[in-house]
């Protein structure tokens, strides 16, 4: 009961689910405690139910099973306005997989957004805001390593862009995720979907790492690696870093090293990819190493191209 309860402050319910009775409640519940695992899809697929439902009821439909095709594509074209085509199609598959949950729970006879179809999208590079090499070192060396802030945000920061790791991995790290083997410190990071990656230290990460663990005194155990700073005190607290604090922290940095690009978390993974493949990496080694199940999704954080479409609009000389 106490899960549930909890389960409901998380997620609140949207009036239509709230008013269609018990079953439907608990397997509204259901759908977000037994069907989807990460807190942060959890999260976005919440945020698009609770839109999708919301904005069914104020446009005429009174009841769950009202909602017809029509009001789906509606509410699509709606969000079209205002959101980029990948923000749209993840919020219809995630109304779409809440609405076949309701119908395998015998809520609702039939899926009105099955036969929705999302704005066609295909992208073979990402738009993430990506450092150059001598940008990301600039950021590097212009944190101060001799405070505790200072240690964290670099050890972070060299672990994003060294081992390309998502920033929801590196901030989900304990201490003993970093160890020792064959003489060198490895990591092992906890991906998407339960996946385990574990891969050698990069050796300037293996000093910023070493650095920021002795320096602020983090003992072995299962404590979070990546900590807030206990306020007034200037130290390390035992609350684990959110990935908002750390995009703070990230824009922060950023400024102080006179980087106008508006970079975030997500931009050091394809700092780090696209430069290990502009020194001679191969694609497949990169895949690996950002344990990525195909090159495909690897190839859409290569911005070497980049450098070629500057160098070629460079040639129109006036």
């Amino acid at each position: 009961m106490s899960s549930s309860l909890a389960l409901r402050s998380s997620v609140p319910l949207p009036p239509l689910i709230a008013q269609a009775g018990p079953q439907a409640q608990m397997r509204f519940l259901e759908f977000f405690a037994a069907a989807i695992r990460n807190p942060n899809t959890r999260r976005a697929y919440a945020k698009a139910a609770n839109d999708c439902l919301t904005w069914c009821l104020s446009h005429g439909v009174r009841g769950l099973a009202d909602i017809a095709p029509i009001h789906i594509a509606a509410w699509i074209e709606t969000l079209g306005q205002s959101l980029s085509p990948p923000s749209v199609k993840q919020r219809l598959a995630a109304v779409r997989h809440l609405f076949d949950w309701l119908v395998t729970g015998q809520v609702i006879a039939t899926n009105p957004a099955a036969s929705v179809r999302g704005p066609a999208h295909s992208a073979r590079q990402g738009k993430t805001p990506v450092l150059d090499a001598q940008e990301a070192r600039a950021l590097l060396d212009a944190i101060d390593g001799t405070t505790p802030v200072g240690l964290r945000d670099r050890a972070l920061i060299g672990l994003m862009i060294y081992s390309f790791a998502r920033v929801g991995a590196a901030l989900a790290m304990k201490r003993e995720d970093v160890f020792v083997q064959g003489r060198r410190l490895w990591l092992r990071l906890h991906e998407k979907g339960g996946k385990r990656h574990e891969m050698p230290c990069h050796h300037q990460l293996d000093d910023y790492l070493t650095a920021y663990i002795e320096g602020c005194g983090l003992g072995e155990g299962r404590g979070p690696l990546f900590r807030t700073i206990a306020r007034g005190t200037g130290r390390l607290s035992d609350t684990p870093l959110s990935q908002s604090e750390a995009h703070a922290m990230v824009r922060r940095r950023a400024r102080a090293a006179g980087i106008a690009t508006r970079i975030g978390n997500h931009s050091f993974r394809a700092t780090g990819i696209t430069t290990y493949l502009k020194n001679g990496g191969t694609l497949e080694n990169a895949a690996a190493m950002a344990n990525h199940s195909s090159t495909r999704t690897t190839q859409l954080y290569d911005r070497r191209r980049d450098d070629i479409s500057l160098a070629e609009v460079e040639r129109v000389r006036i």
